[in-house]
């Protein structure tokens, strides 16, 4: 009778500690657990205790035990709201429920960029992020005929989840790149003569180059008009990509930079995508309208004015830096 009692008293003692809520008054606000991959049992169960989600991590480490979940434990970042048995908090964590991380990733954004974002949202090694955009084993896995991935990051809006490693994001990128990239698209691209890294090329110049969607099919038929004249495309963005310091305003020693992106000095498309372009770019770059542009200037509130001619050119480019030298005046105004 005494060892029935014994048991009876310490199985509730366990139950008690394990399946009951701890007493007190909580927030209603979770609170954020991050536990990396390779954190023991104790540490977790520290990380718990430190955090106020658990009163005893002795406690955390028994129920483990007990239901055999020591090794179940899933890396993640974790909300969760105090006043949680130890059993539910034991489940959110060996079910793994986690809370994504939004991250945007715009239009235009070349890797290194990508790679500070995801650095600052997911805590991701960004050095290790920038190696595997050469990986060949990655890239043979998607049929790509590039030796970067550079141009294939598609820009959207992700949710990822903590803990993620780099080689995942890049796939999962990828895979928004084929699904918006699609097989029809590339097919009418290859029936128009052209190969996915030379759309992905010219679709990343004009993403550099517009601010405003209706105009992107224009600019792609300038550079199209220029490249059947044999002309320099003479396109900045390929320039930015190059400086180590941009984007800012080019100069014209920049210009001169000896690169086989600077489409200034070397003819034809650069070597490969100078940004990540979206859909709308990258269509652009596969149907133009049709034009007789073969030059544009901007005009100072996001639009460009195209021309057909040198002359018409120089005349838009001549008021451009007309209306700059008045915003610029109109600055020193302000700030006196």
């Amino acid at each position: 009778m005494l060892i029935f009692l014994a048991v009876m008293i310490t199985g509730y003692f366990i139950y008690s500690k394990i399946f009951l809520p701890p007493k007190g008054d909580f927030t209603k606000e979770p609170i954020e657990v991050k536990i990396k991959p390779g954190f023991s049992l104790r540490i977790i169960a520290d990380t718990l205790e430190s955090k106020g989600l658990i009163k005893n991590k002795e406690d955390f480490i028994l129920a483990n035990k007990l239901f055999r979940n020591v090794n179940r434990l899933k890396a993640g970042r974790y909300n969760i709201k105090k006043g949680l048995s130890v059993y539910d908090v034991m489940n959110i964590i060996v079910e793994g429920k986690t809370s994504n991380i939004k991250v945007v990733i715009q239009e235009g954004l070349i890797s290194t960029q990508i790679a500070s974002i995801l650095a600052k949202k997911v805590e991701i090694d960004s050095t290790k992020f920038i190696k595997l955009l050469s990986d060949t084993s990655i890239i043979n896995q998607f049929k790509l005929r590039s030796n970067s991935l550079e141009g294939y990051l598609f820009p959207n809006t992700y949710f990822f989840h903590w803990g993620i490693t780099e080689k995942e994001i890049i796939k999962i990128l990828l895979k928004e790149f084929n699904r918006n990239f699609s097989d029809s698209l590339k097919a009418i691209a290859t029936d128009k003569g052209w190969k996915v890294g030379q759309i992905l090329t010219l679709a990343s110049i004009i993403e550099g180059e517009a601010l405003i969607d209706s105009e992107r099919a224009v600019i792609s038929s300038v550079y199209h008009n220029r490249l059947q004249k044999g002309m320099l495309l003479q396109a900045d963005p390929t320039i930015q990509y190059i400086i180590p310091d941009g984007p800012r305003r080019l100069l014209n020693k920049d210009l001169a930079i000896d690169s086989p992106y600077n489409t200034y000095i070397y003819p034809g498309l650069p070597p490969g995508p100078v940004n990540n372009p979206g859909k709308i770019s990258i269509v652009a770059a596969i149907s133009p309208v049709k034009t007789d542009y073969l030059y544009f200037v901007a005009k100072g509130d996001g639009s460009h004015i195209f021309s057909k001619t040198l002359s018409q050119h120089l005349r838009a480019k001549k008021d451009f830096d007309a209306y700059r030298r008045k915003i610029k005046r109109q600055q020193r105004l302000n700030n006196r």
